[in-house]
């Protein structure tokens, strides 16, 4: 008889990151990989500290130590993150083992519980506007701004259902949120509009889950969970946002989509000192993960070139 192997998934204890451990726990656990799985739920440095934004505590990195420190004390076996919520360095140690599916990418609008968008309007002019618009992304703010002018945006900080207890008690007179977390707590009913990548690129990694886990060590069980065009598009966005030296809190976006063997990239850059920014949006062959870095490196030293352009002649 072959001996049950038990795996320890380390999770953020938030709803969202506990189904999103669920989903990896539930393909790991099937009949045929032998493996039975429990999920160690811990409370991050970045899950505590909700009265600032991430650029005001130190970034993204808040948001994995600890579970960081759960795989290094062998607390737990792997980790489930939201790849947008991943720093863009990673361990040599804890590498990033896999990539899901992609769930939808794109950010939303997500108005008042109660309020009635009539048939045929724009849900944006349903917003209360004389309460700010709840984002905590500076990488939106700037690109809803450019299409909404006569918005003011403010930070919300806090889980998902924190943000909308925010929003449904008056505070906010809508937020901006991403549809792939909406999506997976069966909320996707509080979504009135969406914004195309054209409209607003998302975050690199948006709607893709990463499984971390400790280097040289057998991962069979992983096996057929990942999905290819979700970890091409997943390594091009990341190497674009590296090239740029972009923390989790620097205004640049990156949205890629592999297909037929073409990459397609959309990409945003914006210098924080002069706030000046453009998009770029590249269409190349692309084969393997080599490739998909390759193009992201070279789109991004390409948009960050007319970026200084644009200052130069602004001057």
């Amino acid at each position: 008889m072959t001996e049950t192997r038990k795996i320890v998934i380390g999770s953020r204890e938030s709803a969202l990151a506990l189904v999103q451990s669920e989903m990896v726990r539930d393909y790991i656990t099937r009949p045929e990989t032998g493996v039975t799985a429990e999920i160690l739920k811990m409370k991050t440095t970045g899950d505590r500290i909700l009265d600032r934004r991430l650029d005001q505590i130190g970034g993204k990195g808040l948001f994995v130590k600890e579970l960081d420190l759960a795989l290094r004390e062998r607390r737990s076996d792997i980790s489930v993150h939201s790849l947008k919520d991943m720093p863009m360095e990673v361990p040599e140690d804890l590498p990033l083992l896999a990539f899901s599916k992609r769930e939808d990418p794109r950010d939303v609008l997500v108005l008042p519980e109660g309020v009635t968008v009539p048939e045929g309007a724009d849900p944006w002019s349903c917003v209360d506007l004389s309460k700010p618009v709840g984002s905590s992304s500076m990488r939106r703010v700037i690109q809803l701004e450019k299409l909404f002018p006569e918005a003011r945006f403010e930070s919300v900080r806090g889980n998902l259902q924190t943000r909308l207890r925010k929003l449904d008690e008056g505070q906010y007179g809508a937020l901006i949120l991403a549809a792939a977390g909406l999506k997976r707590m069966g909320l996707a009913h509080r979504i009135s509009r969406y914004f195309s990548p054209d409209e607003v690129i998302p975050s690199a990694g948006q709607g893709i889950l990463a499984v971390q886990g400790r280097a040289g060590e057998d991962h069979a069980y992983l096996d057929g969970f990942e999905d290819v065009p979700s970890a091409l598009a997943a390594v091009c966005e990341r190497a674009f946002v590296r090239e740029l030296d972009g923390g989790c809190t620097s205004p640049i976006a990156a949205h890629a989509v592999w297909a037929e063997g073409t990459l397609t990239l959309r990409g945003l850059f914006c210098d924080e000192k002069t706030m000046v920014w453009d998009t770029c949006k590249a269409e190349r062959p692309c084969a393997d993960r080599t490739e998909a870095e390759a193009i992201g490196k070279a789109c991004a030293r390409e948009l960050k070139a007319r970026v200084e352009a644009a200052e130069k002649a602004s001057k």
